[in-house]
């Protein structure tokens, strides 16, 4: 099939790649003439696991290629899926839909023939359902453009694997026939036994929120349980596990750690509560709005472990903070936990220094008051204290024995309990881990 993708960015460029991958012909569409110029050139602007492999196989190959025009687009495509961004709006609580309706207001009066808008951006329940008044008001085909919701869930770090081999595909459709598209679309997947769940559009969207509202009240409560651990002398790391492998609760997400973060997850969890709050649901909201309360103090009870271990205040401590990324596999920082960490550490008086393995030049833009390398090594020299923030498996890989030559102290804040502290502690270190006593 020929398709567009509409925003080329986290969710944009990997679908492009993974939708040439599955052997439709692609364009995807964005207005920065310089990213769709690197695109082209099957360079990758975003970190992203086998994302480079498949845009330089597939640009070569003339399957995928990149544009800045939305009439080239609609000329082109019978299929055009939707994935610009949706940040949190001022307000801090619901979506900021303008991109969707922008990209659609531009597109629609292009479309002159029957096609299927495919939405997959995260959107506030009856997104859809405006849309597609507005293409029955500036599409020439009128009626003969459908508008589908097909909610992504992909992991950053994993999201060319979450398209490809994904647990589940969601679609709202407003009819027959639009099912019938989107079954041709992802043929391929549902022909390796990927299950389709297909509903109306407004479910659709509902789908996507409650899951990420779902996951973010789970990584609350386990933090929350996580400080309780700690004030009674428990071990956070023992009770995941014993309570993981119960069905009912699993172990997937059960982490304790600084906080969720990400470009996804807290304005999915603000704009679910905000919908609780508009839908009358308002001990729903409550509920909602207790995870965000504990996600948003994490940062503060991180500073206040590390304060607790040193013993004194950071003012003046050499740090050497370990992760800027929201989470491993990606070089996202938005909201990123393991930044919010470091800045208030920064503020309180530290002499900060960031390493990551891939985000250290997303991070600068960020955060331009802390100072950065790409040395795991030479971020620990000289150190009086380390701070891990973020899961990179090369941090649990790391030898403590060499590190403790090269730093001051040999102090060990572990807030994502990924090291083997044992090892850490034979090795001359002082360790603490999150929701952990410090003999654990």
């Amino acid at each position: 099939m020929r398709v567009s993708v509409i925003g080329c960015g986290h969710l944009g460029i990997p679908h492009a790649a993974a939708m040439a991958e599955i052997g439709h012909e692609v364009i995807g569409v964005d207005l920065d003439q310089a990213r769709t110029d690197r695109l082209n050139a099957g360079e990758c602007p975003i970190h992203e696991d086998g994302l480079p492999e498949l845009l330089a196989r597939h640009t070569a190959s003339g399957r995928l290629r990149f544009t800045t025009s939305l009439a080239e687009a609609a000329e082109f495509a019978d299929v055009h899926f939707l994935a610009v961004g949706t940040p949190i709006d001022a307000d801090g609580r619901r979506y900021d839909t303008g991109q969707v309706f922008g990209a659609v207001r531009t597109l629609a009066p292009l479309l002159t023939r029957p096609c299927v808008i495919v939405g997959k951006s995260t959107v506030t329940v009856g997104t859809s359902r405006d849309l597609a008044a507005l293409v029955a008001r500036f599409a020439p085909a009128g009626s003969e453009v459908e508008v589908v919701w097909n909610p992504e869930f992909l992991r950053e770090g994993h999201a060319i694997e979450d398209t490809l081999r994904p647990d589940r595909i969601v679609v709202g459709v407003p009819s027959t026939h639009a099912e019938e598209v989107v079954r041709e679309v992802y043929a391929p997947l549902l022909r390796d036994g990927v299950p389709l769940f297909v509903t109306n559009p407004a479910t659709a969207e509902m789908i996507k929120g409650a899951a990420n509202a779902y996951l973010g009240m789970k990584i609350s409560f386990i933090n929350g349980v996580a400080e309780m651990c700690s004030a009674a002398g428990a071990d956070v790391q023992h009770l995941i596990e014993a309570i993981g492998v119960d069905p009912r609760i699993g172990r997937g997400g059960l982490n304790a750690g600084p906080g969720y973060g990400g470009g996804c997850l807290p304005k999915d969890v603000r704009a679910f509560t905000a919908s609780a709050q508009a839908l009358g649901a308002l001990e729903t909201a409550q509920l909602m709005r207790a995870a965000e309360a504990i996600n948003e103090t994490r940062p503060a009870a991180a500073l206040a472990l590390v304060e607790e271990t040193l013993g004194r205040s950071v003012d003046g401590v050499r740090v050497a903070v370990w992760g800027a990324s929201f989470k491993a596999g990606t070089d996202d920082v938005r909201e990123s936990p393991a930044l919010a960490v470091a800045a208030a550490m920064h503020q309180r008086g530290a002499k900060v220094i960031v390493h990551d393995p891939h985000a250290v030049s997303t991070a600068l833009v960020r955060h331009p008051e802390l100072d950065y390398t790409e040395d795991l090594e030479g971020s620990v020299r000289d150190a009086e204290l380390l701070v891990i923030a973020t899961e990179w498996a090369h941090f649990r890989e790391a030898d403590p024995k060499v590190l403790a030559a090269l730093s001051t102290d040999a102090v060990l804040v572990d807030l994502r309990n990924l090291v083997d502290a044992a090892e850490w502690r034979a090795a001359g270190w002082t360790v603490r881990q999150l929701g952990r006593s410090a003999q654990e």
